[in-house]
């Protein structure tokens, strides 16, 4: 028989044993006796709301009836609001709590107004009420822009620059501005083209050293007018090839980061960014594709320049102190010989003094030697013999003493002929008169001569 087929007086449903719920007899069941069906959502929340109220002490008197279920005393209603609320007050009170990392800082907002700027560590702020931002104060950020701009000269040039930036004010970072980032690489873009745009084309392409160089070369000091006698070296005036230059002129290529991260701070600072720049590098300028060729063949034409000049002054460093150490020699044998003069006038004058005193006491004597030491040190070094044979012969022997010490070709310096000659002459000194004739001593002179040419 199906399951609601009448009959019996049985009321069958798929959840009952064969009794219909609410029948009956208190017992709660049909004629099986079991209650299978689904739990009643009354009953469900009745038990609970007991369960809660002995947990709170309030516990109600409970009568059985015949379902099972009594019903007991009329508990506090305010009870499980207040467990609710109790709940929800520990949740909101664990969500405040927040940690600060070492390297950040948080900014609190209290009903989107500033309240206070915290430090590194744990801090509770009460949740929907406040508003803390952490920002890293110790990361060092960094970005890259390119942009063309025009010079002063009205020129095209292409510049990449790179810039590395701290954050300083938490407050002002959080605050003021509502793009940080976006407001730095306007400020830079704006701070740029004022830099390069006073600036020429061929500063902003070359380096600062090259500039210096160039119009070092270009107002060359002139070199100072040397006198004609110097008595000092070091009196001569000093010659410098590189004349002071304006400040306003030295405006290379390196010399355009430090001016574009000052002016650039300064716009920082104005608009309250709270940032700080750390560097601000020039990584490259260039000009346009269009006419790149001619500028790299200006460049290269003044790399050469540069090179020749370099040369030249390698060579002056290399020659300077040559023509430096001979002028110090050349001073020096000076001085040595002045010294010696002066020492060898000073011992003259000295012998002259001490003569005299001797030349006083006898004249002759000291004349006869002054005439001897003389003679001596003016013919000491001759290698030619004159003898004086007497004062009335008007002869004169001459001995070639030169011809003597030289080598003949058998070998020997002196050999026996030379000693035959010495004997010879001799002996003709010993045997000839002191009174002559003119024709012995024409003979003899001849005799001499003919000795001479042997």
């Amino acid at each position: 028989m199906a399951w609601n087929e009448p009959g019996g007086g049985n009321q069958q449903d798929p959840w009952s044993g064969g009794g219909r719920r609410g029948s009956g007899n208190g017992s709660g069941g049909g004629n099986g006796g079991n209650n299978q069906g689904p739990p009643d959502l009354d009953e469900a929340l009745k038990k609970f709301q007991d369960k809660l109220s002995r947990l709170m002490g309030k516990r109600g008197k409970r009568g059985g009836d015949s379902n099972g279920g009594g019903s007991g005393g009329k508990g506090n209603p305010f009870i499980l609001p207040g467990v609710l609320v109790i709940i929800v007050l520990a949740i909101w009170a664990g969500s405040g709590f927040y940690v600060v990392d070492q390297s950040e800082r948080g900014v609190v907002l209290r009903f989107g107004k500033y309240y206070d700027t915290v430090n590194p560590g744990l801090h509770w702020s009460p949740t929907f009420v406040d508003q803390v931002t952490r920002v890293n104060v110790t990361e060092v950020r960094s970005f890259r822009q390119n942009a063309s701009m025009l010079t002063s000269d009205t020129n095209i040039v292409t510049v990449r620059l790179s810039a590395q930036y701290q954050v300083a004010n938490p407050r002002d970072y959080v605050l003021n501005v509502r793009d940080p980032e976006q407001s730095l690489r306007n400020a830079l873009d704006s701070t740029l083209r004022h830099v390069v745009g006073a600036s020429g084309m061929q500063n902003v392409l070359t380096s600062t050293t090259e500039v210096e160089e160039v119009k070092q070369i270009d107002e060359g000091g002139k070199v100072p007018d040397m006198p004609e006698t110097v008595e000092d070296p070091s009196e001569l005036p000093v010659v410098t090839m590189t004349p002071p230059v304006p400040d306003s002129l030295l405006s290379g290529r390196e010399e355009l980061g430090p001016e574009v991260a000052k002016r650039l701070q300064e716009s920082l600072d104005a608009y309250g960014l709270g940032l700080r720049l750390q560097t601000v590098n020039l990584e490259s300028t260039q000009a346009p594709d269009q006419v790149q060729d001619a500028v790299d063949d200006v460049i290269r034409s003044r790399e050469d320049r540069q090179r020749l000049i370099n040369e030249a002054r390698a060579y002056e460093n290399a020659l300077q102190p040559r023509t430096e150490g001979e002028a110090q020699r050349f001073i020096e044998e000076a001085t040595g010989y002045r010294n010696t003069v002066v020492s060898d006038a000073e011992g003259q004058t000295s012998r002259f003094l001490a003569v005299l005193g001797e030349y006083q006491q006898a004249p002759e004597v000291t004349r006869q030697r002054l005439y001897l030491d003389t003679v001596s040190e003016v013919l000491g070094n001759n290698r030619k013999a004159l003898i004086d044979v007497g004062s009335q012969n008007n002869s004169m022997i001459y001995l070639p003493l030169d011809q003597l010490g030289k080598p003949r070709a058998g070998g020997s310096g002196v050999d026996s002929q030379d000693i035959r000659e010495l004997e010879s002459v001799s002996q003709q000194v010993q045997n000839e008169p002191l009174s002559g004739s003119d024709n012995s001593s024409g003979q003899r002179q001849s005799s001499g001569i003919s000795r001479e040419g042997r």
